[in-house]
């Protein structure tokens, strides 16, 4: 069903959005209906009656028929306990590519250093304690299924479970102005990415990111003369110049072409791919292991004690870009690659 979504203007010039079914005709006046107000505003339950009365200056549908209600409150309860397990629990394909590079690892110092990781997160888990005293910006890459509707802002609910996990957790909070250096003082705003999806549930992807890794992360605008080899010689390049400082051994996320927040969106959201996942294009996978290898030709190692094994994985995601650029961005993470996720 299509109805206009302003006054008799904005009908007249054809602008409509689509609406769920009406109420049944003869529904029962009294029973309760939810309201999702897509404003700003908060949504909220009223009785409805044969004829329904309009919000004034507000988007509202109907939840209830095809439209699955997904409450605030289970958001935040759901983010607070990512924020818990993501700076606690070191996800499985992460522990399992540490424990695989400290059997290939050639370099004494640099097996010795790679042990002292593993025995590390393996502490953190069975103690319940961060891994890493940095625990992070908080970063969400959200899908929203068009068949569901939050009762309410998102990004209140997400910030405060990120407010509540963090002083729960006795996580470190790092989220400061830029410029004066205030501590916000519970880790928010988060740095949230929302995507809109098929379904009706909210699949909730958490990547606290620390700074020893981000600052070492670069964009550039190449031209699109420079092609595939200018695009390698960049991240290696990178990843070269980083050092030590990134914590390695490291996950770089490269994101190629979009345009120049759009690359860089992508090079973090492939760091949020299972470690050993490979890219669906066959062309893209033989880049990520061709430049695995290079950069673990550098021999910067475990933390910058030399070695074979800089990188534990190299991960690329591509779009589309203009005729006139090569936009590239790579994000780099250190080996505490935390992320968790959930779908509610």
């Amino acid at each position: 069903m299509w109805r206009p979504t302003g006054g008799s203007g904005r009908a007249r010039r054809g602008l409509f959005t689509p609406l769920r079914p009406e109420p049944p005709v003869g529904r029962p006046a009294g029973a309760e209906e939810t309201l999702i107000d897509y404003s700003g505003g908060r949504g909220g339950t009223r009785a409805c009656g044969p004829s329904t009365e309009s919000f004034p200056r507000r988007r509202c549908v109907r939840a209830g028929e095809g439209v699955r209600i997904v409450r605030t409150e289970e958001i935040t309860a759901a983010v607070r306990d990512l924020c818990m397990r993501a700076a606690t629990e070191l996800g499985a394909d992460v522990a399992s590519a540490l424990r695989s590079a400290l059997e290939r690892e050639e370099s004494p110092l640099g097996r010795e250093i790679l042990k002292q990781i593993v025995d590390n997160f393996e502490i953190a888990a069975s103690e319940g304690r961060p891994m890493c005293q940095d625990t992070g910006i908080p970063v969400f890459f959200i899908e929203v299924g068009r068949e569901a509707a939050v009762d309410g802002p998102l990004e209140d609910a997400v910030n405060e479970g990120v407010r509540r996990g963090y002083e729960e957790g006795y996580l470190r909070k790092s989220v400061c102005h830029p410029l004066t250096r205030e501590n916000t003082g519970d880790n928010t705003p988060a740095v949230i990415h929302t995507t809109l999806v098929e379904g009706d549930g909210v699949r909730i992807k958490f990547a606290p990111k620390g700074a020893g890794s981000e600052n070492m992360s670069r964009l550039a605008m190449l031209k699109p003369s420079q092609g595939i080899e200018g695009v390698k010689d960049f991240v290696v390049e990178t990843v070269r110049q980083g050092g030590g400082n990134p914590c390695p051994p490291i996950v770089i996320g490269v994101g190629i072409g979009g345009n120049f927040e759009k690359s860089a969106i992508l090079a973090k959201k492939a760091l949020l791919r299972p470690i050993g996942s490979a890219n669906g294009d066959a062309g893209l996978e033989a880049l990520e292991k061709e430049l695995v290898e290079r950069i673990n030709r550098l021999g910067i190692g475990p933390m910058g004690f030399g070695g074979v094994t800089t990188a534990l994985a190299v991960h690329v995601e591509s779009a589309p870009c203009h005729i006139a650029s090569l936009p590239v961005a790579v994000n780099i993470q250190c080996h505490a690659a935390r992320h968790k996720e959930v779908e509610l």
